[in-house]
């Protein structure tokens, strides 16, 4: 079964047919009106004159002497002498000279004295005169033997002021509109010249309205608010939109809550106050980079909007990695001393196949000296001096698998002597994300720095159920640099790390060679401020020893129980 499309003409089309009904019916309304208006003119105008005439043969001192005679003679008047007389000849002389339809002059009984059809003189005229003989004066449209006219009636008065007849004239319906059909024509021109003119002016605005729309009807504009407003505050990424002059068009509420925004749309870029790093790869400046706002590491990828070959701006895209970079750095934390592990797990399997060939050997008291030496000094030998002073087995291989990796680079790790903890770590994945940055940047500024021999300093101090450590360096020291506060050319709530690719953001600031120059740090810094804790800088470095960095990690230790105590 077939199913028949109704096609819809577009939106410009319907709105021109609409513009057009409206200019039209707005011209035959005031056409309307202008044409009611000089009809009523022309009516007036009529009247006025037909009035004047009959108000001037009113005064004529023959025709009131005349029709005063008339009417004081008791008879009826003479009908024939009449068709012969003065009256008629005054009255047919004015009505040829104004082009009235007639001149018509009665006694006080209403006998015509003159008429324009002389047959008729002496006869009583067909609309009423008793209101006029009573001195009124009449102007109005009526209909008699001539047909329908404007007449004006007005009194004949004799000479003490007293109405003895009356004087009637009238103008024909045609000759009063004699002027209309010309009149018409221009109105017509003229509501013509109206409609082209709305016509073309409406084809204008509508190549105007294609432009600025790129040529998307309103119906899609609808449905690309509808579709925009739906993925826009539906996705976790931030979307921050830039036409060509700079105006942010677009912003939803991830990229709001990301770049700490409010009210951005509608305001220059310039004017939002966001960092180098955002504003360079929003411009274009930059395809990718990454960067740390208010302790988030975010990831920006820069975009440009290019519809039918026209550039119609930029749109940045804000990826909120802080969580992925933790989780990343972690991991490589565990991959570090899995790897340590693996190697000391070999060592230790040799010592037992030494041990294992003693015996085998029958040198029974050389095995067990062997082994009493390898319990006295542990299974595994870490390259940390002073890490017997800690009792947690986390702590101890983190830090001694962290020990393999900076001895592989020429740094020795040595654990404080003023390291304490009574307890457990509770928070190990908090506790190796903030030390082991520590410890990788201290590990790259002392391999940076020329003091020899290369070391970093460890000192982890339990306070109740918060763990405090330090961590120093053989390095260069920080300088005017503050790696926790922002850079003289980022915004006061940011440091940067850019790059042209995504990788740029590594674990720690290994890969940057100094302390603070890139996002190792913050990220320390905001997971301890997530248990209540704070990172910071206790000594930038001086002539002994470089810089010097403390962290409070709260809730990441449990206290040693009594039981425990009692039974270690």
């Amino acid at each position: 079964m077939s199913r028949t499309t109704t096609i819809r003409p577009r939106f410009a089309t319907r709105t021109l047919l609409l513009h057009l009904a409206t200019v039209a019916l707005v011209v035959a309304l005031c056409t309307g009106v202008y044409l009611a208006v000089a009809v009523q003119q022309l009516r007036a105008e009529a009247e006025s004159t037909a009035l004047g005439i009959a108000r001037t043969l009113a005064e004529d001192p023959q025709v009131r002497a005349e029709v005063a005679l008339i009417s004081a003679a008791n008879d009826a008047p003479d009908a024939e002498s009449l068709r012969d007389g003065d009256l008629q000849r005054i009255a047919m002389g004015v009505s040829a000279r104004t082009g009235a339809l007639f001149v018509v002059i009665t006694d006080e009984d209403g006998i015509r004295l003159a008429h324009p059809i002389s047959s008729r003189i002496g006869e009583v005229v067909s609309t009423p005169f008793e209101e006029v003989l009573e001195g009124n004066e009449i102007v109005d449209w009526q209909t008699g033997t001539l047909g329908e006219s404007a007449r004006a009636k007005v009194p004949v008065r004799d000479d003490a002021g007293t109405p003895v007849g009356e004087i009637s004239v009238g103008f024909e319906r045609t000759g009063v509109f004699d002027d209309l059909p010309p009149l018409l024509a221009v109105i017509g021109l003229t509501a013509l010249g109206a409609l082209a003119l709305a016509a073309l002016a409406f084809l204008v605005l509508r190549g105007r309205w294609e432009r600025l729309t790129l040529g998307v009807q309103p119906e899609e504009l609808v449905a690309l608010v509808q579709n925009q407003t739906a993925v826009l505050n539906g996705v976790d990424d931030g979307v921050l939109a830039v036409d060509t002059a700079g105006i942010v068009r677009v912003s939803n509420d991830a990229a709001d809550r990301m770049l700490g925004l409010d009210t951005a749309v509608g305001r220059p870029l310039a004017e939002l106050g966001l960092p180098s790093a955002v504003l360079e790869t929003v411009t274009g400046d930059r395809m990718r980079s990454s960067a740390v706002v208010d302790d988030r590491v975010l990831y920006l990828d820069s975009r440009p909007v290019v519809r039918d070959g026209r550039a119609l701006g930029d749109v940045l895209i804000v990826r909120d990695r802080t969580d992925l970079i933790a989780l990343t750095e972690r991991l490589e934390t565990v991959r570090t001393m899995t790897a340590a592990l693996r190697v000391q797990r070999h060592e230790f399997a040799n010592r037992m196949h030494v041990a294992a060939g003693l015996i085998d050997a029958e040198r029974v008291a050389d095995a067990r000296a062997f082994l009493g030496e390898l319990v006295e000094r542990g299974s595994v030998a870490f390259p940390v001096t002073g890490l017997d002073l800690l009792g947690d087995p986390f702590l101890h291989s983190f830090l001694g698998a962290k020990g393999v990796e900076a001895g592989e680079r020429g740094v020795a790790l040595r654990i404080a002597d003023e390291t304490q903890l009574v307890g457990s770590v509770a928070a190990p994945e908090d506790v190796a994300a903030v030390l082991g940055n520590l410890i990788d940047n201290a590990v790259t500024a002392a391999v940076a720095g020329e003091r020899s021999p290369r070391w970093v300093e460890v000192a982890v101090l339990g306070d109740g159920d918060a763990l405090v450590v330090t961590v120093a360096d053989s390095g260069a020291g920080l300088g005017d640099v503050d790696p926790l506060s922002p850079r003289p050319s980022s915004d006061a709530r940011t440091r940067e790390n850019s790059s042209t690719s995504e990788d740029a953001t590594g674990p720690g600031d290994a890969d940057t060679g100094v302390h603070g120059h890139g996002i190792g740090l913050p990220l320390a810094r905001e997971i301890a401020r997530r248990s209540g804790g704070e990172l910071w800088i206790i000594d930038p470095g001086g002539a002994h020893h470089g810089a010097v960095f403390a962290a409070r990690i709260s809730g990441a230790v449990s206290p040693i129980t009594t039981a425990q105590k009692e039974n270690p």
